[in-house]
């Protein structure tokens, strides 16, 4: 074939998901595996949502509800803000796109941090924008850099706060006073994938910034029902944001974006608050255990507010990332995000972090990391 393929699309690397337990038991030829790499719910949907999608498996001859009309209801009186200031998506990554989409052309340019998720960075290579990276600093976006790189091209800011894969956040005295610096033309998007497990005392109120009351720049709030909701499955997110930029991402959005299952179970997961809770009770109790476990074993953990935390194994990350592959446990190795020593891994259930922290003691004692 005689392809001729744009060289922002050819040298796009694509996105790496974790590796399906499936896929790694075949490989292996074992069984039993668990999971810790993907930042997954390990506890699953509420009962009640897998009871409301049972009731509506024999609706799926029909189209969904193009509006989303009660989905978007319920998201407004759980979070008390207009239907009109929100925009659904396939995943909040999907809002990502919408809003690249929508706001960037070829050479605009667009400001991320690195590490952070790396899907901004390819969505504004799609577009044949100019994407402007910062270090992190400290662990932590460096929000004095990102406010120096703005130029009169800077469309979009992206900021995921908490930071992934560090789980540091951005307090929010020091953002409101980042935002204040940040000129009207530009969009700083907050990705808040993981803002249910953050403190309460460190959340931004989201009304005054998408309503824009103090006269700042404008702000769009990623959230998601893949983490704390269990519902990765489904890919259901939503972005809260003025109307005049939510009617903008409607002009790009497909049509049907969210299939009617992931409608009805999101809906249902934000009725079951009690099961919500737990799920944040035992993310808790599940982080606490595996930070101190992993410290007696000689690494060092980094503090998290998200359902994940970084660990030096003061070794290649990469070789244990294999060596757990052995042991039926999947992590992250953290080399692609610049950390060669560091894994992420994800809050499992007491039995799954049990496992893990037995697997890496004898993973670090076989590589001789510590």
């Amino acid at each position: 074939m005689k392809l001729i393929i744009p060289d922002n699309i050819a040298s796009i690397t694509p996105y790496p998901p974790g590796k399906p337990i499936d896929e790694l038991e075949r490989e292996y030829g074992i069984s039993d595996s668990i999971k810790l790499a993907s930042n997954e719910n390990p506890w699953g949907p509420s009962p009640e949502v897998v009871g409301a999608l049972r009731l509506e498996l024999s609706n799926l001859n029909r189209y969904p509800d193009g509006s989303c009309y009660y989905l978007a209801q319920a998201i407004a009186s759980k979070f008390e803000v207009d239907p009109a200031e929100i925009v659904l998506g396939n995943g909040s990554n999907e809002v990502i796109e919408f809003l690249v989409k929508a706001f960037v052309r070829e050479g605009d340019e667009v400001i991320t941090s690195h590490p952070s998720f790396l899907m901004y960075q390819k969505f504004v290579q799609v577009r044949g924008g100019i994407n402007h990276i910062v270090p992190l600093r400290g662990m932590k976006h460096d929000l004095e850099t990102i406010r120096e790189t703005i130029s009169a091209k800077t469309r979009l800011i992206f900021i995921d706060n908490p930071n992934n894969p560090t789980g540091t956040i951005i307090e929010p005295l020091e953002l409101h006073s980042f935002l204040g610096k940040v000129p009207e033309t530009v969009i700083v998007v907050l990705d808040e994938a993981y803002v249910d497990f953050m403190d309460i005392s460190s959340r931004v109120d989201p009304h005054p910034l998408i309503r824009n009351s103090e006269d700042r720049c404008p702000v769009v709030l990623l959230r998601t029902f893949s983490k704390a909701y269990g519902l990765s499955g489904l890919r259901v997110g939503f972005g809260l944001m003025a109307r005049e930029v939510a009617s903008c991402l409607h002009k790009v959005r497909q049509p049907f974006n969210i299939n009617q299952l992931a409608q009805v179970g999101a809906r249902a997961a934000l009725e079951d608050e009690d099961y919500f809770q737990q799920t944040l009770a035992k993310t808790r109790r599940g982080l606490s255990v595996l930070a101190a476990g992993v410290e007696k074993l000689g690494c060092i953990s980094y503090p998290s507010q998200t359902n994940f935390f970084l660990i030096d194994v003061r070794g290649n990350g990469d070789d244990l990332y294999r060596a757990m592959l052995h042991k039926g446990v999947i992590i992250r190795s953290m080399s692609s995000y610049g950390f060669p020593d560091f894994i992420r891994v994800t809050v499992g259930t007491e039995e799954e972090n049990t496992r893990f922290l037995a697997a890496l003691a004898d993973c670090l004692a076989d590589l001789g990391y510590v």
